[in-house]
């Protein structure tokens, strides 16, 4: 009868004992655990910079300057950066893609926090570069801000504006020649200049100093000739992938 209720005794502090390391290797677990949050890299946004091609140009022509860019951002940034060129009658496209990086979290719907955490800059030369203003004017309407948009040789598409940069975009900087029977707009402003800085209006001119663009077609080296120098000029596109690069994450070594 004794060995028995000692038995039932040492079995008790046994299971009481098992129950105790249970809580201890439970609280140990939780504290070096990593919290899932919107800061892990499952779920941070990356910095958008999408580009637009002009004219009839495809998206992965890369004769075109534009195209370039986009290729040197991806093999320079493995990760953080998303940098996609579209054709400029793919403004929807682009459009949507944006929304789909901004959601962090994939439900389908974009919060106010995922919206504050939006890094957009967009680029395009021409037609796409009036098509990088109307998106922007369209993020503006999500409620989504833009950092950058960089205008080269920017001709309005019609139903457009070009000209005026919407509120959402904190800067702004525009290239362009007056040259021939296509030019850039000379000049743009921002809707708000309290919340939009004007980088500046660069001209350039190509009379005294032309470029060879020999790898373009033959029509646009006779028809578009200024507008084609200033969309292949190594000047203008350095000083435009400054601009975005600054605006990067920086590169670890």
């Amino acid at each position: 009868m004794i060995s028995q209720i000692v038995s039932r005794l040492i079995r008790a502090l046994i299971r009481g004992v098992l129950f105790i390391l249970c809580l201890i290797l439970a609280a140990n677990y939780a504290g070096s655990a990593s919290p899932v949050s919107a800061t892990d890299a499952s779920t941070t946004t990356p910095v958008i910079v999408i580009g637009f091609v002009g004219g009839f140009v495809r998206h992965d022509d890369t004769v075109h300057s534009a195209v370039q860019l986009a290729a040197h951002l991806r093999k320079d940034y493995a990760s953080g950066v998303y940098a996609e060129v579209v054709e400029n009658s793919h403004r929807e496209q682009a459009h949507a893609e944006i929304f789909r990086l901004v959601d962090a979290n994939h439900d389908g719907l974009l919060s106010a926090e995922e919206k504050r955490n939006a890094r957009v800059i967009l680029y395009g030369h021409s037609w796409g570069a009036s098509e990088a203003i109307t998106l922007a004017r369209e993020l503006d309407g999500d409620g989504i801000p833009v950092l950058l948009t960089v205008q080269v040789d920017s001709v309005q598409k019609p139903r457009e504006n070009d000209t005026v940069i919407p509120a959402n975009v904190a800067e702004a900087a525009n290239f362009y020649q007056l040259n021939g029977f296509l030019h850039g707009e000379p000049e743009i402003r921002a809707a708000d200049p309290k919340r939009t800085h004007i980088i500046g209006n660069f001209r350039f001119d190509y009379k005294a100093n032309p470029i060879d663009c020999r790898q373009y077609p033959w029509y646009d080296r006779i028809f578009m000739r200024s507008h084609i120098e200033i969309e292949c000029d190594p000047r203008v596109w350095n000083q435009v992938e400054s601009l975005i690069r600054s605006r990067l994450p920086q590169q670890h070594q």
